[in-house]
């Protein structure tokens, strides 16, 4: 990934969320995780359903920008989760909220590109990439 296509993305999360884009999240998606995509509360549910994820479990989410659903699905679970991307502003927030979340314990951030992620094949018993263009 080109240094440029890495700003652009950065920028994003630059600006802090305030409440107003917290209210917005609860009305369009159905949480405040911070999201950055359009998977709604009710989606990332369907997922972890399908997952059958529990506290033996390890997740990644691949380009999660602030973690979401990745932690959302952590909480609700019990699962162990990396979330990955490549803005580090991003990471910072997800970090941050899965530190407010009590997850932290069970919960790692990874800066990386998803065409060339740094884990062993096996490494996860699961994955999912919401709102991801690849």
């Amino acid at each position: 990934m080109s240094f440029r296509t890495i700003d652009r993305y950065s920028e994003r999360y630059r600006v802090a969320t305030t409440e107003v884009d917290r209210q917005i999240e609860m009305a369009v998606i159905g949480s405040d995780w911070g999201a950055n995509g359009y998977t709604t509360k009710a989606q990332a549910d369907q997922l972890g359903s399908a997952l059958d994820l529990s506290a033996d479990d390890r997740l990644i989410d691949v380009g999660a920008g602030r973690g979401w659903p990745g932690l959302y699905l952590a909480a609700m679970s019990g699962c162990r989760v990396v979330i990955s991307d490549v803005p580090f502003n991003a990471l910072q927030a997800g970090t941050a909220r899965a530190a407010a979340e009590g997850l932290s314990p069970r919960a790692w951030a990874v800066r990386c590109d998803a065409a060339r992620l740094p884990f062993a094949r096996g490494s996860f018993d699961a994955m999912v990439h919401t709102d991801v263009l690849c």
